[in-house]
């Protein structure tokens, strides 16, 4: 059975940090893309970083580029957003996904596997 749990989320105020997990299991994690993505109320699927199954190549959005930092463990089948200089804008629940190949998706079903979501709400 694939799951991906996603951990970390919580309640931060602007300039803050916070550090996403996402355990994977059920699936050959290593030759897998992996993605966050994340979706604020009322908005729709924003894709926010991606890494490849090496873990070798990195891609951020614009709005959070030198901000955030994805990395993966491979050995421990676990993907990680740190996430720094927080601002209002970053509030949204956060999913990580994978694919087996590069992917431009909108919508969570695009992805092969995805997650249930961690709350991330960043104010003061």
């Amino acid at each position: 059975q694939v799951q991906l749990v996603e951990s970390g989320g919580g309640l931060v105020q602007p300039g803050g940090s916070l550090r996403l997990s996402c355990a994977a299991s059920g699936f050959t994690f290593s030759t897998y893309w992996m993605y966050w993505v994340r979706q604020a109320p009322g908005k729709g699927l924003e894709w926010v970083s991606a890494i490849n199954s090496a873990g070798m190549s990195t891609y951020y959005a614009d709005s959070v580029s030198g901000r955030f930092t994805i990395s993966r463990d491979n050995a421990k089948n676990t993907l990680f957003l740190q996430m720094s200089s927080l601002k209002a804008e970053d509030t949204a629940l956060y999913y990580c996904a994978a694919h087996p190949h590069p992917i431009q998706a909108t919508t969570l079903e695009e992805f092969r596997y995805w997650g249930q979501g961690t709350q991330v709400t960043v104010s003061s």
